[in-house]
This record gives structure tokens, C-alpha cells and sequence, in this order.
């Protein structure tokens, strides 16, 4: 399976930008059965993280929803609180996130990379978030970025939040190595289920991120944590083997120390 995954990884785009936006031009079915591996089609994941949220998170303000692929979180998060903003750093993401969120008046989107200098600045003011702040929702994206893009995200998301911001986060915390990661989620020395071989062919390589990472990233000296544990990170369902739809994740609660 090694000289495979290699042959399929080559193949991605090393420039990050080019690779997320090229992954989403392609994409033409999400949900159950469709071709985004991370997508499970159902609300089950979000439902365990709703209450931490509504502790947390104030309603006043807006929820940010960073990193968010074609929306379907966005739109989650849109059922409980009153204005959430989607963002990607793909504007094929963003199109599709719009054009499914069809309905939904409550949510906007915008193409912007929230690793780039002042990117936190700016939304806030896109946004009208104000000296307030507002929320945000990171599930999936950390775990994706380089040390270095972690910290940089970290800042825009503490100049994000503001006075009054919290910052949720939900990420695969997978202990195994790359081989033992996608024979989790399907990949046998017969074949590598579709979606599985289109993020293998086309992103990056992903790692992990649990509270060590989320300690080096959003430093106690500057982050208060509020709450975390493990979870796990539901997945498309495209092998139907029970366990083979949910990765070992952490999700954590976080504030600026003000």
C-alpha cells in the first residue's frame, strides 16, 4: 500500500491555496455517499458539541465558522445561533457553501485565508463584529496546517474574538502513522475507498492535534482554556464497517486571557 499512497500524495499541489481550491472545483456530490471525505451527512457529530457551544459562545455575537468547506457546519451552527459567517480559503468552497445554504438567511460567506497577516482584523470588520469580537467555530483546519500557519491563524482568530469571543475547536487527534491512518478509514491493499483516494490524490498530508498541539498553538500565557476532552470526528460512511466513519479527535474551548 506505501508505494501507492506515495504515487497518489505526489500529485497534490504544494501550494496549499491551489490545492484546497482545486479539491472543491472538483467536487460535484457531498453529503452520505459523496465524494467529500470529512462530510458524514448527518448532525449526529455537531449534536455532541451543541451544548458546550451554548455554554460558551455568546449568542450576541457573530459565530465564525473557520475553514468551512461547502457549509454544512455553517448551516448547523445556523439553526441555533442568530447570524453565523462562513469562511475558506477555496472560493470554489465558498460558492458551493452559498448555493447549499440556499434558504438559510441567517448565514454569509466569504473567501479570505485566515492564516494571512491581519486577516482577523479585517473579517472583524467585514463582519461589523466591532471591538465586541465574535465567535468562532474551527473543526478540521488545525490539524491540516504547519506549525508555523497554526500560529498565524491562532492571531487572526484572538484579534477575531475581541472583548467578548470564544474560540471552539474540534480536530483529528489520530495517534497512528499515515498507513495506519487510511487503513482507519478504509484503504485495504485491494483499493482506497473514493473520497479517501481524491483527499489523498489532491491535499495535504494531515497530522494531529490534541492538547499538546493546542498548548504550543494558543499558549496558556495568552489563552484561557475553558473546557476540552476527546470526541470523535465522524467521516463519510463509504466503507459501512462500524468504526470506519469516526476518527479519534480532541475538541477544546478557548478565550483570550483579557
Amino acid at each position: 500500500m506505501i508505494p501507492k499512497l506515495v504515487r497518489l500524495s505526489r500529485s497534490a499541489p504544494k501550494d496549499r491555496h491551489k490545492a484546497w481550491d482545486a479539491y472543491w472545483a472538483g467536487i460535484t456530490a457531498t453529503g452520505a455517499g459523496g465524494e467529500v471525505l470529512w462530510d458524514s451527512g448527518n448532525d449526529h457529530e455537531f449534536l455532541g458539541y451543541k451544548d458546550s457551544l451554548l455554554q460558551y459562545l455568546d449568542p450576541a455575537l457573530p459565530v465564525v465558522d473557520t475553514g468551512c468547506g461547502h457549509g454544512s457546519f455553517t448551516r448547523a451552527l445556523a439553526d441555533v445561533f442568530p447570524r453565523v459567517v462562513g469562511v475558506d480559503v477555496s472560493p470554489h468552497a465558498v460558492a458551493k457553501a452559498r448555493a447549499e445554504s440556499a434558504g438559510h438567511g441567517n448565514t454569509a460567506f466569504e473567501a479570505r485565508d485566515m492564516t494571512a497577516e491581519g486577516a482577523g482584523a479585517a473579517l472583524a470588520e467585514s463582519i461589523n463584529a466591532g471591538g465586541d469580537g465574535a465567535n468562532a467555530f474551527i473543526r478540521g483546519v488545525l490539524h491540516v496546517l504547519a506549525p508555523a500557519h497554526q500560529v498565524a491563524l491562532v492571531e487572526n482568530l484572538r484579534l477575531l474574538a475581541g472583548r467578548r469571543g470564544t474560540v471552539f475547536m474540534a480536530e483529528t487527534n489520530f495517534q497512528g502513522n499515515p498507513v495506519e491512518y487510511v487503513s482507519h478509514l478504509g484503504a485495504t491493499t485491494r483499493g482506497i475507498p473514493a473520497p479517501l483516494e481524491l483527499a489523498i490524490r489532491g491535499l495535504p498530508m494531515p497530522g494531529h492535534f490534541g492538547p499538546e498541539e493546542r498548548e504550543r498553538a494558543f499558549p496558556a500565557s495568552a489563552w484561557e482554556l475553558l473546557e476540552d476532552g476527546h470526541t470523535a470526528i465522524e467521516t463519510n460512511p463509504v466503507t459501512g464497517v462500524p468504526g470506519q466513519d469516526r476518527v479519534p479527535g480532541y475538541y477544546a474551548v478557548v478565550r483570550p486571557r483579557r
